[in-house]
C-alpha cells in the first residue's frame, strides 16, 4: 500500500475536512478524495461517514488511526536506519511537551553538538503514547516525570525538576498567590496530589494550563501565580518581571529516561544520557 494514502488519511481524520486537507498536503481536493477512495478499495471498508455534508470517521476509521500512525512512523524510521544520509548513528527520543519546554532542548541541543552526526528523531507526546511507542519499537528512549513500572523497561533519574512559586506581584504571600489569579500548571497527576497535601485548604483554581509556556505568557499578559521551573525563571527574577512568592515551599520532581532493557540502541543511549551528568 502507498505509505501515502494512510498520510492523506490521518490529515482527513485530523481536519475533519477535504478541503483543509488537501490544503495542507499540497493537493487538490479531488486527489484527496481519490486517496481516500483507493485507501478503503484496499480495505474493503469505509473509513469516512460523509453523509449530511459532514465528515466522521466509521467505526473502522477509528481503528485504523492507530495502526496508520505507527505504520508512518515505522517507515519512517525504517528509511532513517537504511540511509540515514550516511550517519552511522541513529536515535529517535521522544518526551512530553512540559519536558521539551524546561528540560529537554537544551539537552537535544547539547547533544547535536557532540554528535552531529548522528541521525535524530525527537518527538512529543502524551505519556501514554510515548510508552506505547517505545514498545512498539518507534522511539528508541523517551522522558517522562511518571515513568510506568514494566519488566522490560530501564529507568534512570536524569534531573531533577525544581518548581517554585512566582507571581506577576511582589509581597504576595503564600495564600493570596494561590487565591482568585493562581494558574495550575500541569506537571502530572504526582504533581497534583503533592500540591493537594502541601495546601490541602487552598481554592480551586479558576485556570489550569497545560505547560509553562503557556503560564509565562499568561502572567506576563494578566498577571497571577504559578509553580514554575526554577531554571527558566532566573532572568525574569533578575529583570523583575516575576517575583518569588515567600514562604512558598519547593516542589521537586524527578524527570526519568525509559527505555527498552535489550534495546541494541543502548550504548548509544548511555553516551547521550552523560549529557546530563555534565550539565549537572
Amino acid at each position: 500500500m502507498d505509505i501515502e494514502l494512510l498520510r492523506t488519511f490521518l490529515e482527513v481524520a485530523r481536519t475533519r475536512h477535504f478541503g483543509q486537507a488537501a490544503e495542507a498536503l499540497h493537493l487538490t481536493q479531488a486527489a484527496v478524495s481519490a486517496r481516500i477512495k483507493n485507501l478503503e478499495g484496499y480495505l474493503g471498508v469505509s473509513v469516512f461517514d460523509r453523509q449530511k455534508r459532514e465528515i466522521r470517521l466509521t467505526p473502522e476509521g477509528n481503528r485504523l488511526i492507530r495502526h496508520a500512525d505507527l505504520l508512518i512512523a515505522g517507515w519512517r524510521k525504517a528509511r532513517q536506519e537504511v540511509t540515514a544520509g550516511g550517519a552511522a548513528k541513529q536515535l529517535s527520543v521522544g518526551g512530553s511537551l512540559r519536558l521539551w519546554d524546561v528540560l529537554l532542548q537544551g539537552w537535544l541541543l547539547d547533544m547535536r553538538r557532540r554528535w552531529p552526526d548522528i541521525a535524530l528523531i525527537a518527538e512529543s507526546h502524551s505519556p501514554d503514547a510515548l510508552i506505547r511507542r517505545l514498545l512498539d519499537g518507534v522511539l528508541d528512549m523517551v522522558f517522562m516525570l511518571e515513568p510506568p513500572q514494566l519488566e522490560i523497561l530501564q529507568t534512570e533519574e536524569v534531573a531533577t525538576l525544581e518548581l517554585i512559586l512566582v507571581s506577576d506581584r511582589d509581597g504576595l504571600d503564600v495564600d493570596e498567590a494561590l487565591g482568585e489569579g493562581y494558574l495550575m500548571v500541569d506537571w502530572g497527576l504526582a504533581h497534583a496530589l503533592r500540591h493537594r497535601r502541601i495546601f490541602p485548604d487552598a481554592p480551586e483554581p479558576h485556570t489550569r494550563l497545560g505547560n509553562s509556556h503557556m503560564a509565562l505568557s499568561y502572567l506576563h499578559a494578566i498577571g497571577g501565580a504559578a509553580y514554575l521551573p526554577r531554571s527558566m525563571l532566573q532572568e525574569r527574577l533578575e529583570a523583575r518581571l516575576l517575583h518569588r512568592v515567600h514562604g512558598a515551599p519547593v516542589i521537586r520532581h524527578a524527570a526519568h529516561a525509559v527505555y527498552l532493557l535489550r534495546t541494541p540502541r543502548q550504548p548509544l543511549i548511555r553516551e547521550v544520557l552523560a549529557l546530563f551528568d555534565d550539565a549537572a
